[in-house]
């Protein structure tokens, strides 16, 4: 199937689970690819490619290494293995974005798939894997990259410009996240991408134009901002419905703070609510998606966030999450001093959650009869 037709003629493919680039020219790649990664002047096509064997079965590698395993893909979608640069993924290729941004003889497009629901992470998180202990780990680990792109450049670009065209493009997939508030599954961060997220970067070597900056003060520069933004917030729409609208929810906002829904169920029988947990699921749905209490929940989340980034004190935080507490008609608990930022974070976490259960339990009423 044509997807879309690039500026310089070629076209973008979809078969065999793969999206396909073949070039009609010299082409500059810059990739974070396991076979024929890095920087190459002799790569013929690009792809990206959906690992996946079906659904809730995990993907493995059909080779010893990542690297060959890849070849093998690019062997079965009939590309030459050896001037071929591809990525892998678990999000179908079906869910692409492609977005395309133009100043005068300059086009950048993006063509992204990605989804971070299972593994979005932020930079510095706990690693789940040591390459120097357990190689063939990390090779299991790096196939199912989650949001992959190929940025392709119409223009020339001069190496160092092709290497700052990776940093910008990263950067705006970290602000579209940003952007979504979408959460790290690692620990308490915002995501400031996946952990398996791979890239690959096409500039035209046989343009008579040549950009030599790529950074966010040039156009060029703003042009990838535009696109990748663009290409990364419509690919997570589409592959797990990631969005402005879906992110207006309560437990959404408070899911990385390992707040959920199962344990404000939990809390409300404590209570001793006695209706059933459908009933108060079709209460609690609506009733989390108040604008006020959205508002207010993620403005707390920020104050959790500025604590923990040091950008507020300890007794700041506690105070200015009482008063939006109060804000929300929640009940404030009697604490104890608190001196160290750990225990802190914590009890902020704690106050939330009991004040969410306590509201909720409060208005829906012990016998499911709203108050």
């Amino acid at each position: 199937m044509l997807l879309a037709t690039l500026s310089t003629g070629e076209e973008i493919h979809f078969y065999r689970k793969s999206i396909v680039i073949n070039f009609n020219g010299k082409r500059n790649v810059l990739s974070t690819s396991a076979d024929n990664g890095g920087y190459r002047e002799d790569i013929k096509s690009v792809y990206n490619h959906d690992g996946t064997i079906g659904a809730g079965i995990a993907t493995t590698l059909r080779a010893p290494t990542h690297a060959e395993h890849m070849a093998l893909i690019a062997s079965e979608i009939g590309l030459d293995p050896k001037t071929t640069v591809g990525i892998s993924t678990a999000a179908q290729m079906e869910n692409v974005s492609i977005k395309s941004e133009t100043h005068q003889e300059i086009t950048v497009t993006a063509i992204v798939t990605g989804g971070v629901e299972t593994n979005g992470g932020r930079v510095g998180d706990p690693a789940s894997w040591d390459e120097l202990e357990r190689i063939k780990s990390a090779a299991q680990a790096n196939v199912g990259g989650t949001i992959n792109i190929i940025l392709y450049i119409n223009v020339n670009l001069s190496p160092g410009a092709l290497a700052r065209t990776l940093v910008t493009c990263t950067e705006a997939k970290t602000a579209a996240l940003q952007e979504l508030v979408a959460p790290s599954r690692y620990s308490m961060g915002l995501a400031t991408g996946s952990g398996t997220d791979s890239t690959i970067i096409v500039a035209n070597a046989e343009s008579n134009i040549t950009l030599t900056s790529a950074g966010k003060h040039s156009k060029y520069g703003e042009l990838i901002g535009k696109a990748v933004k663009a290409a990364v917030k419509e690919a997570l729409f589409k592959q797990s419905n990631l969005s402005p609208d879906s992110q207006h929810d309560v437990l959404k906002r408070v899911s990385r703070f390992g707040i959920s829904s199962d344990k404000i169920w939990e809390r409300y029988k404590t209570e001793g609510g006695t209706a059933q947990r459908a009933k108060f699921e079709e209460f609690a749905e609506p009733f989390l998606r108040n604008g006020p209490l959205v508002t207010y929940v993620s403005l707390y989340c920020h104050i959790l966030d500025q604590l923990m980034w040091e950008l507020i004190s300890l007794n700041e935080a506690v105070t200015a999450g009482a008063e939006l507490m109060q804000l929300m008609d929640m009940t404030l608990p009697e604490c104890e001093p608190i001196s160290q930022l750990g225990s802190g974070v914590h009890f902020l976490v704690q106050n939330l959650e009991t004040g969410l259960c306590e509201l909720l339990a409060r208005k829906f009423g012990s016998d499911g009869e709203e108050s």
